[in-house]
């Protein structure tokens, strides 16, 4: 058990360590801009009544009730410290249970003189111990940057809280699914529609959806205002049954084996005619998923874009923060809403080539390149096959989240504006290859490290950008990121083709580079 322990952490050392460094950085960051956006009880009281009466805001953090910075600066902050405490906890689980178990190391070590149970506990501790640390260090933080003590070890504790729910969320799909990709795949189901049900009722204000979502609970708590430690009391239940559900099922099923039945694929593959077939087979299922990921959230979030026009019934701080940031030339707030709309997509489907990408990294370190590459399929056709076939779904993905956006939109306005915003989705087209480039050139050149390398790119991109930089105080630092410097054609920008240009030729020198060294290194 010990040895499994320490195994966990050293994997997680620099990982979670960065996990954890994002979502202090993002809690203490979201105070500063909080004070520096609403300096007196006036403009915060203003910010207060913008919030309660949309259901836009609502949903982002849920009520406010008291017009202070700390509560302000937990209603911006809290709803994605959450859900990302989790995420973190969910996929330390995975990682050191069923992808230990599907690679085999796992039946070696429990050849050994290690209990059945063991390498689950351990997974638990590590994951359960990133959470506490999260929390903690969020909570001291703000602590000694002069916010309340009280609430900012409620806080923290409901950071904790979100990532030992999830923690307990990974440990029973690990028992349900026999391979990691489904496991990660239905945990993160879950934190999606926690999110979704947490999300519906504070817009709403119907509690009974908050109550339901397991990242809900983390929210009832309500930081710097109401300071509720007894709703933590259902997130220590919930993770104890969960708990207590994996034990029982990890003890009811085979080794390498999970609970839910496997469905057999066909006897044959008449669709698997060359690097290209297989590679569309093997990121079809990925790309569906992204596809309906994408137009849910398009259409929920367009949905909502006939409550913008009220921001400009709220004249002051908050109205003008909001026009100079993201409503360009025409000044319109509904504009502004809508490009906010197309920023969330494209940073979001940014990741897509990211992990279509890595792909070639999962391959390669699990045996079939090489079984592959030892037919007459060379090793170019076998990586341009893959980094194509990843292109292309980015570019389905941001047209059809721009065409769910414009079409629901024009449902609900009367207004048309399907080919504006699917062209303006489109627009990030070139940002989101070169995002998946870096990746392929951490595949090609820099195989050991490229998955950190990968997320870290795409996290640095997502945090340093126009749509969250500017909400933690990194003003100036989107110039490092590509979708800054995409043309803003919702709001009546001019569209310019030069630095989409520099961004493709970057994306193409990283894109042959990778392919030039993956051709000339060895294997694994």
């Amino acid at each position: 058990m010990t040895l499994l322990l320490k195994l966990a952490v050293r994997g997680e050392r620099v990982r979670s360590a960065v996990w954890i460094l994002v979502i202090v950085m993002l809690g203490a960051g979201l105070v500063s801009y909080i004070k520096g956006y609403f300096p007196t009880q006036e403009t915060l009281r203003t910010y207060a009544r913008v919030i309660s009466g949309n259901p836009i805001f609502l949903g982002l953090g849920g009520p406010v009730t008291e017009p202070s910075i700390g509560a302000m600066a937990a209603w911006r902050s809290g709803g994605l410290l959450f859900l990302l405490t989790a995420w973190m906890a969910l996929t330390i689980v995975i990682r050191h249970t069923r992808a230990e178990e599907e690679s085999g190391r796992q039946e070696l070590m429990l050849s050994g003189v290690i209990g059945r149970a063991a390498p689950l506990t351990a997974a638990l501790v590590t994951a359960a111990v990133a959470a506490l640390l999260a929390g903690a260090l969020t909570s001291a933080v703000l602590v000694a940057i002069g916010m309340e003590t009280a609430g900012s070890l409620a806080y923290g504790a409901a950071i904790t809280a979100a990532g030992w729910v999830f923690a307990a969320v990974g440990a029973v799909t690990t028992q349900l699914a026999r391979t990691t990709r489904t496991a990660t795949t239905l945990g993160l189901l879950v934190l999606g529609m926690s999110y979704v049900l947490r999300y519906a009722g504070d817009a709403s204000g119907v509690s009974l959806l908050t109550w339901v979502s397991p990242l809900g609970w983390s929210h009832l708590v309500r930081p710097y205002a109401a300071d509720r430690w007894w709703a933590l009391i259902v997130s220590l239940l919930v993770t104890a049954v969960l708990l207590v559900l994996a034990y029982g099922l990890s003890a009811r099923r085979d080794l390498d084996s999970g609970l839910l039945p496997v469905r057999p694929g066909p006897a044959t593959g008449p669709y698997l005619k060359g690097a290209f077939g297989l590679a569309w087979r093997l990121q079809r299922g990925l790309l569906v998923k992204w596809a309906v990921g994408v137009t849910v959230a398009a259409a929920l979030f367009s949905s909502l874009s006939n409550v913008a026009p009220r921001l400009a019934e709220q004249p002051g701080p908050v109205l003008d923060a909001f026009i100079q940031r993201y409503g360009g030339p025409s000044g319109d707030p509904v504009d502004a809403y809508l490009w906010i709309i197309v920023l969330l997509l494209a940073y979001t489907v940014a990741l897509y080539p990211v992990l279509a990408t890595l792909g070639l990294h999962q391959e390669e370190y699990s045996g079939h390149a090489e079984a592959l590459l030892s037919t007459a399929v060379s090793r170019l056709r076998w990586a341009a096959a893959h980094l194509v076939v990843g292109a292309l779904g980015t570019l389905v993905l941001l047209a059809l989240g721009g065409f769910v956006t414009g079409l629901v939109y024009s449902l609900a306005m009367d207004e048309p504006a399907v080919g504006r915003m699917t062209s303006a989705a489109l627009e990030h087209v070139p940002a989101a290859w070169l995002v998946g480039a870096v990746a392929a050139f951490a595949v090609g050149v820099l195989p050991r490290v490229s998955v950190a390398l990968s997320w870290t790119v795409w996290g640095v991109v997502v945090v340093a950008g126009d749509l969250v930089g500017p909400l933690i105080g990194l003003w100036g630092w989107s110039r490092i990121e590509p979708f800054h410097y995409t043309p803003n054609t919702v709001s009546g920008e001019p569209f310019s083709v030069a630095p989409l240009a520099v961004i493709l030729g970057l994306a193409a020198l990283l894109t042959t580079a990778a392919l030039i060294r993956l051709r000339n290194r060895d294997l694994g």
